[in-house]
């Protein structure tokens, strides 16, 4: 069985959920070996290998983007295959919302009666300029409905940044400084403060996950700010048949 996370919250029982890890694929080295990308300089025949697989093991269709760092959100099961956007929204069953890190966060979300799932890919750029509520307001119900999950992404102890990201945070909401610690000149950033805060705002009834540091597992995780040259993992949602 592949070495998958499976989200900690209380989903409806025909959403299904996970995250993948760097197991279970056929990718050599430095993309060994469940890599999902197909941007990063694997060989393109065996990305395809490891999305058979995933879609075979879950029986998911996944709707793979082009992630550009905005806050766009693309339809799963109507949008075109690597459609420029950083989140989707489903209502079909089987068709997966996917979005692809290593590093940047996954948040996946669902609405307590199971009828609409999303995905959004949290970069830090993405996350401030307001991907989560994109994907929100794209579910179309209330967000006191909506369930969060907060899926593998890089840790506070390891997410260091400049004052230019902080400031860009705090501008937006001061209540943002709780999620940056000084260090040696520079800050040191906490991604999942910042969605829960995010998520708090809107009124998300609850969240869940996070604390999975890509970073510092390198035999479970990609990581783009360990390694450089690396592979993707993929966090999906998606409503069950």
């Amino acid at each position: 069985m592949n070495d998958w996370i499976l989200p900690d919250w209380p989903a409806p029982g025909n959403v299904r959920a996970l995250s993948t890890t760097r197991a279970g694929g056929v990718s050599p080295t430095p993309y060994a070996s469940m890599n999902l990308g197909n941007h990063v300089g694997d060989d393109p025949e065996c990305v395809a290998r490891n999305r058979d697989i995933l879609a075979g093991a879950t029986g998911a269709r996944p709707l793979w983007l082009n992630q550009v760092h905005g806050t766009a959100i693309a339809v799963a099961g109507s949008a075109v295959p690597g459609a420029a956007a950083d989140g989707s929204v489903s209502r079909l069953p089987g068709a997966a919302c996917a979005v692809m890190t290593a590093d940047c966060l996954p948040v996946l979300l669902c609405d307590r009666a199971g009828t609409v799932v999303a995905a959004a890919h949290a970069g830090w750029r993405g996350l401030c300029a307001g991907v989560i509520e994109s994907a929100v307001a794209a579910m179309g119900v209330a967000p006191g409905e909506v369930l969060a999950w907060l899926g593998p992404a890089i840790g506070p102890e390891a997410f260091e940044v400049g004052a230019e990201v902080r400031q860009a945070f705090t501008e937006h909401d001061p209540e943002a400084a709780l999620a940056f610690r000084e260090r040696e000149g520079r800050w040191l950033g906490d991604l999942y403060l910042l969605a829960r805060q995010r998520l708090a705002v809107l009124g998300v009834a609850g969240t869940w996950g996070g604390g999975l540091c890509t970073f510092g597992d390198p035999e479970r995780f990609y990581s783009f700010r360990r390694d450089g040259v690396t592979g993707r993992m993929a966090s999906l949602v998606w409503l069950s048949d």
